[in-house]
């Protein structure tokens, strides 16, 4: 075999048809014809690079490679788990169930007891109010809480004092008096309300009305005064002014209450319609202090004060109240800052009063019937001297205050 174009001999190649010896393993018949591969020349030539479109361009690992599309890089195959198949979750074991909760628990009570001593510490203790004297009634069984609602203007703005409609009066008087009688068993707490207007005798200054004792020598003759006239023996005090008590029905978004007849009363800046509605502070403080509506206006007054209190003492210790800090937290600062109790009275006795009063109490008045002329002038009311004595002597004796006295208020 030859070359396509010199005529030199090529070598052979394994697989050309040569046998082991180097001989073809067909020979050509003698004087046959013989071919020849075409010159070099003859071949066309392979268009060049340059004149082919350009191609597509890919970076592979961050070099560039032209002439080819765009090159993936091939991702390692993954290995045979050697952990073998997924166990599955266990499920938390009894003990570690209750580890859990002890530890919620205490956190919680230490959260308790952390605001307890926050709020004992904010209360405002007035001394002396408390302090022994000559012929102090002894100590009776259970608690008894004088409280007073004073019409002090402190806190409030000039425009405040407007739209509360509380005037301009100088000097600080009692606007409600209660007493609450918190029994040792199990029977209701009693809740009485003490008219104002109440002809008393005031130890050191005769007769006069029962507020003109706090007007006089201030909270300590105004216990004295109702421990002389009452035989009771009060435990604590608590009193709060205007201003901290609007702060306080603010704190709890409002008040409940349901009024009995529709109420017009521009001294009081309140307009009120009849039925159940809710209060705000400013129209609350109006509803407890005004005069308008019933025969007896004290007597009607007196009532809205113990409906008004007990509705207030519900509705702060309700679960929506008392779980959410948003209303819990700032009824614990506005109720701080708007009360004053006697120096021996802590967080743990206004939680006591808390829970009576949340326990829906018995409420009633001292009996009272005609008026009385006093030396300063003017009238006060005048008490039924015997009911009131039975009242007063059922309180002292841990004793329920009896029916008769209970369906005349």
């Amino acid at each position: 075999m030859r070359s396509p174009g010199d005529g030199r001999p090529l070598p052979p190649r394994q697989g050309d048809g040569l046998r082991s010896g180097g001989a073809p393993a067909h020979q050509m018949p003698s004087g046959g014809p013989t071919h020849k591969l075409p010159a070099a020349s003859q071949f066309p030539e392979p268009p060049s690079r340059q004149d082919e479109p350009p191609r597509a361009s890919s970076r592979v690992y961050g070099r560039q490679r032209s002439g080819r599309g765009p090159v993936k890089p091939m991702r390692a195959g993954r290995e045979p788990s050697q952990k073998g198949p997924r166990e599955p979750r266990r499920r938390p074991s009894g003990k570690t169930i209750l580890k859990i909760i002890a530890g919620l628990l205490v956190v919680l009570l230490v959260a308790v007891v952390g605001l307890f001593f926050w709020i004992d510490s904010r209360l405002a203790g007035i001394d002396g109010v408390l302090d022994d004297y000559e012929g102090r009634p002894a100590d009776t069984p259970g608690a008894n809480w004088l409280l007073v609602g004073s019409d002090s203007r402190k806190g409030l703005t000039a425009a405040e004092r407007r739209k509360l409609a509380t005037g301009r009066a100088a000097g600080q008087r009692t606007d409600s008096m209660m007493l609450l009688h918190i029994p040792e068993g199990s029977d209701k707490p009693t809740l009485v309300s003490l008219p104002r207007d109440s002809a008393v005798t005031i130890p050191g200054k005769g007769r006069d009305k029962l507020n003109s004792a706090y007007a006089i020598g201030g909270p300590k003759l105004l216990v004295r005064t109702v421990e002389t006239v009452t035989g009771v023996y009060v435990d604590n005090y608590m009193e709060i002014g205007f201003a901290g008590f609007v702060d306080i029905v603010d704190a709890i978004g409002g008040v409940e209450i349901n009024v009995r007849a529709a109420v017009d009363d521009p001294k009081a800046g309140l307009k009120l319609k009849k039925g159940t509605q809710e209060l705000n502070g400013s129209e609350a403080l109006g509803y407890v202090r005004t005069r308008k509506g019933g025969a007896l206006p004290d007597f009607e007054r007196t009532k809205r004060q113990r409906q008004f209190l007990g509705a207030v003492v519900k509705k702060a210790a309700s679960p929506g109240v008392l779980i959410n800090p948003f209303t819990s937290i700032p009824l614990a600062m506005s109720a701080t800052d708007a009360v004053e109790v006697d120096s021996s009275t802590g967080a743990f006795d206004m939680l006591s009063l808390g829970l009576a009063m949340g326990d829906s109490p018995v409420t009633t008045v001292v009996p009272f019937g005609g008026n009385e002329l006093i030396p300063a002038g003017g009238t006060a009311v005048k008490w039924d001297r015997t009911k009131a004595l039975a009242l007063f002597d059922a309180l002292k004796n841990d004793k329920p205050v009896p029916k008769d006295i209970l369906d005349a208020s």
